[in-house]
């Protein structure tokens, strides 16, 4: 194998798959980018087994075909000290293979590519579906911090991929709250679903570009492959049912709470301050044309309360919430007024944008509130 690349290009392309090789693993093959020379083409593969990621570039100076797999951590070090300029790599016979750049060089060894694993793709029955990037972008973006931390629960630790004719609704929650992020421009000819794990999710985020414009999903009860552009990704997805979403969103709500959603989230801030570390409790007071937003940690002496003006339509009401649930959820909205419906102290509390925004904001929330002195 011998071809020469730009270093600045070798080193973004490895820099996009690097994020699927393990922190900690018991097969050494996997420490290692998988390089498969065809033409002038370098497609690079890096995996845990659970997630991997491919990507090519072009190269140019092509002598011999090949493939090798290559030292992901030093290598990537090394690309990381040169600047921008041709590098020529080239594998022998042996055992290592040879970086050279304009002034110098580097021996790096190399290992048999057909010990990396053979990775399994969707089925005859899978179903594809087209994604605008920017759409699955702020999708992911507006639900993943929703999902449980609990790796021992992989279907809440989640996002979930309900995929209907007319939309596709994305969802995450821990069980204490629940966001839906409605994508209206993507659908398929029937009914599908699929579970992608979270990890997984923050990786797609992070390496789908901005020059991406369409994101083509193919995926079975197990595999998920993801392509834009010139990378695709491979997720295993999360096996199980997730729970229907749909039946815990409140219709009936009637007590209506319309504010402005920073000006919540600046209070529900100062005030959490001296809410109890341990439990995060704040409470709401509401009546007529009020809120009052209050904490108290009896155990350090300190308490702290503020009233905010604001347009409520309801019976008078004491609830309480985790206030890192409700300022996570704000923090999150993009919109500048938001309206929250409420039944009563004990059941769950609809967050969505106003009804001038709602057309525009595709993200809504639900949050469950607690009991409080």
């Amino acid at each position: 194998m011998k071809f020469s690349v730009s270093s600045t290009d070798l080193l973004k392309a490895i820099l996009t798959v690097q994020k699927a090789i393990p922190a900690k693993t018991t097969e050494a093959i996997l420490e290692d980018y998988l390089f498969v020379l065809k033409g002038e083409t370098l497609e690079i593969t890096a995996s845990d087994m659970e997630l991997t990621l491919k990507t090519e570039i072009s190269v140019q100076n092509t002598e011999e075909e090949g493939s090798i797999a290559v030292p992901a951590r030093q290598l990537t070090d090394l690309l990381k000290e040169l600047p921008d300029q041709p590098i020529s790599i080239t594998a022998g016979d042996g055992n290592s293979f040879e970086c050279a750049w304009t002034t110098g060089s580097s021996t790096l060894p190399f290992f048999n590519p057909e010990d990396y694993p053979v990775f399994q793709t969707p089925g005859e029955n899978a179903v594809t579906i087209e994604v605008p990037a920017q759409t699955l972008s702020e999708g992911i973006s507006g639900t993943v911090y929703a999902s449980s931390d609990e790796e021992n629960r992989p279907i809440m630790n989640s996002i979930f991929f309900d995929i209907k004719p007319e939309n596709t609704t994305l969802v995450a929650s821990d069980l204490q709250k629940l966001i839906c992020f409605n994508a209206d421009d993507v659908k398929a000819p029937q009914e599908a679903s699929f579970i992608l794990n979270k990890r997984h999710a923050n990786v797609l985020k992070a390496i789908l570009g901005k020059d991406a414009d369409n994101v083509t999903i193919t995926f079975d009860e197990k595999i998920a492959c993801i392509k834009f552009g010139q990378t695709t990704m491979i997720s295993c997805l999360v096996a199980g049912k997730y729970p229907d979403y749909k039946t815990i969103i409140p219709k009936n709500n009637s007590n209506i709470l319309k504010i402005n959603r920073a000006q919540l989230l600046n209070t529900v801030k100062r005030i959490a301050v001296c809410s109890p570390k341990a439990s995060n409790h704040i409470k709401f007071d509401l009546s007529q044309g009020s809120l009052e937003v209050s904490a108290q940690d009896v155990g350090f002496e300190i308490a702290a309360h503020e009233k905010i003006d604001c347009r409520y339509d309801g019976d008078d009401l004491v609830i309480g919430f985790k206030s890192t649930h409700v300022s996570e959820i704000l923090s999150n909205l993009d919109c500048e007024e938001i309206t929250l419906k409420f039944a009563d102290k004990r059941r769950s509390v609809l967050i969505l944008p106003s009804d001038e925004e709602a057309a525009n904001v595709k993200v809504f929330g639900i949050v469950m509130p607690i009991m409080v002195r």
